[in-house]
C-alpha cells in the first residue's frame, strides 16, 4: 500500500514540475537538475515549491526549499512531509 502511495507522489510531483517549468514529462528524471537539466531560473524555482506546497497541502520553509535542486530531492521531500496516503 505504501508503494502505491510512493508510486502516486512520484507521478504528481514528476507533473508538477513538467507543467511548472514547461518540459516535457520524459526530461523530469528523478536525477535531473531544475537549473541544469530543466532550465529552472531562481523566480521558477519559487513557483515550483508553490505549486508543490499546494498539490501536496504541505509547507517548505525557504532553507528546505534551498535543498531542494533535483527531481529525487523534491521526491524525498513531499514524501517524507506530505499528508498525502498518511
Amino acid at each position: 500500500m505504501a508503494n502505491d502511495a510512493k508510486k502516486e507522489i512520484v507521478e504528481k510531483v514528476k507533473q508538477i514540475i513538467a507543467e511548472q517549468l514547461g518540459v516535457d514529462e520524459g526530461e523530469v528524471t528523478p536525477s535531473a537538475s531544475f537549473v541544469d537539466d530543466l532550465g529552472a531560473d531562481s523566480l521558477d524555482q519559487v513557483e515550483l515549491v508553490m505549486a508543490l506546497e499546494e498539490a501536496f497541502d504541505v509547507e517548505i520553509p525557504d532553507e528546505d526549499a534551498e535543498k531542494i535542486r533535483t527531481v529525487q530531492d523534491a521526491i524525498d521531500y513531499i514524501d517524507k512531509h506530505a499528508k498525502v496516503g498518511k
